[in-house]
């Protein structure tokens, strides 16, 4: 039986750079497969299996770095998100402007359809301000941010709070409130002798925030966003 011989140029650019082939993942199976071939059907190639175990391996690990790689990148665009947010934040000379800004460019920058300020108060009169900054503004009775960031939970107080719901609420979200499907519950401490507040962040992606997400970031807004406060609080 004659074998097919290879062609000369063929023949010599493979000697010239066997690389070429040792780099083609595909090839090398099929030269593999053409050995186990030529051994016959009781021979058990265990450098064979070796090198399948090996390249099974590989595959793993390119998967794991790729998706590294992806976080990486998904935690740098938040960051430069939330950035953006906390220095747009800082750019508003009066307090209205200051809410409106966060119903509006900070909740575009950061992505969300809803952006409220939940602030606690002991007040039964309504202030002016509160009705003219009614779409970003909510004035709720004490204990109201406690009981809504932890409903449902036993746990203790946290933070930041991420879930999933069915629906939003009225009293956070108004006629809005049908449409919320995820909510990110930022606790607010606006110091000694101040009652607490709340940032609530709602969005209609039900995939926006979940409990399993890092808070990282949303507590380095908060965090920011209290000072900021403090500063028309004073």
């Amino acid at each position: 039986m004659n074998t097919p011989k290879i062609e000369g140029d063929l023949r010599e650019r493979i000697i010239e750079q066997p690389d070429v082939i040792l780099n083609d993942h595909d090839l090398m199976r099929a030269l593999v497969a053409a050995n186990e071939r030529s051994m016959g059907a009781n021979v058990v190639d265990l450098r064979g299996i070796a090198m399948e175990r090996l390249e099974a391996r590989l595959d793993r690990l390119e998967d794991t770095h790729r998706s590294v790689i992806a976080a990486a990148y998904e935690n740098l665009a938040g960051m430069n998100q939330v950035h953006r947010a906390v220095l747009r934040m800082l750019d508003p000379m009066d307090f209205e402007t200051f809410l409106r800004d966060l119903g509006g460019e900070v909740a575009e920058i950061l992505g969300v359809d809803f952006a409220h300020l939940v602030l606690e108060t002991q007040q039964e009169d309504e202030d002016p301000t509160v009705r003219r900054l009614g779409q970003v503004l909510r004035v709720v009775p004490p204990g109201f941010v406690s009981a809504y960031a932890e409903r449902e939970r036993n746990a203790p107080a946290r933070q930041i709070v991420l879930r999933q719901v069915s629906r939003g609420t009225t009293e956070v979200y108004g006629s809005n409130a049908e449409w919320v499907r995820s909510e990110a519950c930022l606790r607010l401490d606006f110091g000694p002798g101040r009652m607490p507040g709340m940032l609530v962040l709602g969005s209609e992606d039900p995939h926006l925030f979940t409990p399993q997400q890092g808070t990282d970031l949303l507590s380095f807004f908060a965090g920011s966003f209290e000072r900021t406060m403090r500063r028309w609080l004073q």
